[in-house]
């Protein structure tokens, strides 16, 4: 069982989560997770029942998301068992659609949470064999396999899953595409919401609100609320976590050279806050406790140790201080306020960028079409609009990442442009951080290791993680990691999408009070009210339509919306 307050020791693991009283659901035991070489946990224990609503809380980095993994069968634990029964569901911080489903109707995916498409498949291929052969046999089959499927409540769970689209903010029509023609934040609305039908008895949920308008959000805290299920979540969203969560696992691991322990909370997300609080100011004071008495006794053993009379003596106190730093106390030193400065953007022409009658498709109705706009050196364009409105595609075409179908843009005189891809798509997942550094300095510009080491510690990337591979980090680090490599770039023009997901408040602060200061052009998109008033954009982009305007308050009731 999971230790309240601060009597925390390792034990063996025992998760369960039960249906109903008497019925498993899953059950972990003996689980240890390893991440980059590095234990990060061993011997936790915890129970979750259902109509409980869990928050996984800790700092920063220390290993949530890699626990999550886990769980959700993302990931090999390095030792240990897990029994998964139920329905079942698990979103990772970056959801995505594999490629090869691109033809798959968005509500075919989402039935694929529960097999749904496979049995509505031999439906239809049935009812074909019998409208070519209309025999008994062929009738006999066809009408079995309807009765057996309406039965099992497949046509109430068709509707529940078109239900849950609509509330992510999917229309009917949309619901009816091949996934290979929506958006990309259409396309992770649609994996949502495969995650949230298939899990019918048990979710795990990392950072669920990422990416999602302030309608998909609201919608999100009351099917979290009504859920039966056994749900773990974590997320930096603060009124999520006071909303929805009634009990809080604390995974505390003051450092990456610490073993991590659970530690429950009873409650809500701010009971929780206040009960740790009083935890945390107690551990310290036992700690300090504990290192004045070792300071003291190695004292001794300096002072008489080399005396042949006291050896024995200072012997035996060498064997006490040793029993007192196995048992002593490690106090995390909190989450690190970042220090973030963008290098000066080097000089370029008076006109940044020009974009011209451009549009864009993905085989299916155009996403946008006509748009067009210019930037001025020093200007700040805010790119706003709903769900599938073309925001990202727009970004990733002035980034070269993919093409318009019509028209074009050009950069002005020796613009030089950093891409921040809200997705992280382009991070090097089997290189490590400081490898992912390094392969975005320019041609020409030439770092040290501890040059880079600085821009990786500016974002709170130090010590040891700098050689971990970037594929095994969490979002808020993946963040971290590919706003460093924009600021060895030497940009004058930044391309920012959702540059804030998965950051903690105090980080997105840092983050935005860096923007608001660098001298160079931004074009972005972002439904943070707060940093969007921040960076105080001279312009908005209103897509699909290609509306161009001027930046004022007025606009901002419209960004978390967007």
């Amino acid at each position: 069982m999971v230790d309240a307050g601060v009597h925390v020791r390792p034990v063996v693991v025992s998760a369960t989560i039960l249906r109903h009283a008497g019925r498993l659901m899953l059950q972990v035991q003996g689980l240890s997770v390893e991440v980059g070489g590095r234990l990060i946990v061993d011997g936790i224990s915890f129970t979750v029942m259902p109509r409980d609503k869990v928050g996984l809380v800790g700092r920063n980095g220390a290993g949530k998301t890699s626990l999550f993994k886990v769980l959700g069968g993302a990931a090999e634990s390095s030792g240990g068992k897990i029994v998964r029964k139920g329905g079942f569901g698990y979103l990772p911080q970056d959801p995505r659609i594999a490629g090869v489903l691109d033809t798959r109707l968005a509500v075919t995916h989402v039935l694929s949470g529960r097999q749904i498409d496979e049995q509505l498949d031999r439906i239809e291929k049935l009812r074909i064999v019998m409208e070519e052969d209309a025999s008994e046999r062929n009738v006999a089959r066809y009408s079995k396999a309807q009765d057996e499927f309406a039965s099992s409540g497949g046509y109430a769970a068709e509707s529940e899953a078109r239900s849950i689209m609509a509330g992510l903010g999917l229309s009917p029509s949309r619901m009816e595409l091949p996934i290979g023609v929506l958006s990309g934040g259409e396309r992770r609305r649609v994996e949502l919401s495969r995650i949230l039908f298939a899990g019918s008895d048990v979710l795990l949920l990392d950072e669920p609100t990422n990416h999602l308008d302030v309608d998909a959000k609201t919608w999100l805290l009351g099917f979290m609320r009504n859920y039966r299920g056994a749900l773990l979540v974590i997320s930096h969203d603060l009124e999520l976590l006071d909303e929805a969560i009634t009990r809080v696992l604390h995974l505390d691991r003051p450092g990456e050279e610490n073993l991590g322990n659970l530690v429950e909370y009873k409650g809500t997300y701010s009971q929780y806050k206040t009960a740790r609080r009083l935890d945390e100011e107690r551990l310290a004071k036992q700690a300090a406790l504990q290192t004045k008495e070792i300071a003291r006794i190695q004292a001794v053993v300096d002072r008489f140790g080399a005396k042949a009379t006291k050896a024995k003596m200072a012997h035996s106190k060498e064997k006490q201080i040793a029993r007192l730093e196995a048992q002593r106390v490690h106090v995390a030193a909190g989450d690190r306020t970042l220090r973030v400065k963008f290098p000066d953007p080097p000089s370029c022409g008076t006109t940044v960028l020009t974009a011209r009658h451009m549009s864009k498709g993905y085989g299916g109705p155009p996403v946008f079409e006509d748009v067009s706009f210019d930037l001025g050196r020093g200007e700040r364009l805010l790119v706003l609009g709903l769900n599938g409105a073309g925001k990202t595609s727009l970004l990733r075409i002035l980034a070269g990442e993919t093409d318009a179908n019509l028209g074009d843009f050009q950069f002005g005189h020796q613009v030089t442009m950093g891409y921040y891809a809200q997705e992280h798509d382009n991070l090097r997942a089997e290189q490590t951080l400081l490898e992912n550094l390094r392969a975005d300095v320019p041609p020409g510009v030439i770092y040290t290791e501890t040059q880079l080491r600085a821009f990786l510690g500016m974002m709170g990337l130090s010590g040891e993680k700098v050689f971990q591979e970037s594929g095994t980090l969490s979002g808020g680090e993946k963040t971290k990691l590919a706003l460093a490599m924009l600021m060895v770039g030497r940009n004058n023009l930044l391309l920012l999408d959702e540059p804030t997901n998965n950051l903690d408040p105090p980080s997105r602060e840092a983050v935005a009070d860096a923007l608001t200061g660098w001298k160079g052009s931004i074009v972005f998109v972002s439904h943070d009210t707060e940093f969007v008033e921040a960076l105080s954009p001279t312009k908005v982009l209103l897509m699909p339509d290609g509306q161009l305007d001027y930046f004022n308050e007025d606009w901002l009731e419209l960004v978390s919306l967007a």
